[in-house]
């Protein structure tokens, strides 16, 4: 890779007190689209620079999380990003996370976990220490978040405001077709029937057509109950996107079936679909439109 394709890429190093949210961190940085890597020693950090340059542009967005507890691992730490910062490839941005003693000690107590460096003391000995060895990270650190007062899904929402370049990104709504004979998909969050519909299978010269086509879609959305339908379901997911968007939800499966998923279900899947595209990230499929050919059509 080229030096001016290395200055496109993100490398995000994710790190801070422990408790503070990095698995949280981590599992955003993952919706954003980023190449994560939990707990990567400092010393293969070159290692990994190597690996991404090599890769062209399949690692352009990586977040690495670097839970350090000790006073050598900071010094590695220390000596790669330097030698980064002299190559002028990549620009690491740091982002440190932190709270209150209070909020970690709550945190510890919830979960029952001991702190890594106070195993058998009181987990606040093991977050004054910790505090003092981050000391002079956190003075490096371009970003630093404080999770005090924080649920997981605002800190979500923080990560997507300041890493995303497309806002809503952090959520996807996928509006996928299928037909019930071929099984309910599993990975569904909502589920509409839509085998009441006059179905364009009993017609002839449509039985071997797809609701991707102009003829067939027009006979799906003719009906008074087909509008009705329409209306009422736009209606109630238009209620429903915000208020699973807020609660940091990373994407919405909505699943439209029909009997074979070639017809019907095809049609009011491309109609939902480009109703909320302009205000949502919308993923479009079709699972089993050309099930007698073996694949399924994905957009």
């Amino acid at each position: 890779m080229s030096t001016g394709q290395m200055s496109e890429t993100q490398l995000v190093i994710i790190t801070g007190m422990s408790g503070a949210g990095k698995t949280v961190a981590v599992q955003s940085f993952e919706d954003l689209g980023f190449f994560c890597v939990d707990n990567l020693p400092p010393t293969l950090l070159p290692k990994f620079l190597e690996l991404m340059k090599d890769s062209g542009n399949k690692m352009n967005k990586v977040a690495l999380v670097m839970d350090l507890r000790g006073r050598e691992f900071f010094d590695s730490l220390f000596l790669a990003l330097d030698n980064l910062t002299d190559a002028a490839a990549v620009s690491p941005r740091i982002l440190f996370l932190e709270a209150d003693d209070d909020s970690l000690v709550r945190r510890y107590k919830e979960t029952r976990r001991t702190h890594p460096l106070a195993p058998l003391g009181r987990p606040l000995e093991g977050i004054k220490m910790e505090r003092e060895l981050l000391d002079e990270l956190k003075g490096r650190a371009q970003l630093i978040f404080n999770t005090s007062q924080l649920k997981p899904r605002e800190l979500r929402e923080k990560i997507a405001s300041e890493f995303s370049a497309d806002k809503s990104v952090g959520f996807t709504v996928n509006v996928m077709s299928f037909g019930f004979k071929h099984g309910l998909p599993i990975d569904a969050d909502l589920v509409f029937d839509v085998r009441f519909l006059p179905n364009p299978y009993y017609i002839d010269h449509m039985r071997p057509r797809t609701g991707l086509e102009q003829e067939v879609s027009s006979y799906v959305l003719k009906w008074s109950e087909t509008q009705k339908f329409l209306e009422k379901v736009t209606d109630l997911l238009a209620f429903m996107l915000p208020y699973y968007k807020r609660e940091g939800k990373a994407q919405l499966v909505v699943a439209i079936g029909c009997t074979g998923g070639q017809h019907r279900s095809v049609a009011l899947t491309e109609y939902i679909s480009n109703h909320f595209k302009k205000d949502y990230r919308v993923q479009v499929s079709h699972r089993d439109i050309e099930k007698s050919k073996g694949k399924a059509d994905v957009r």
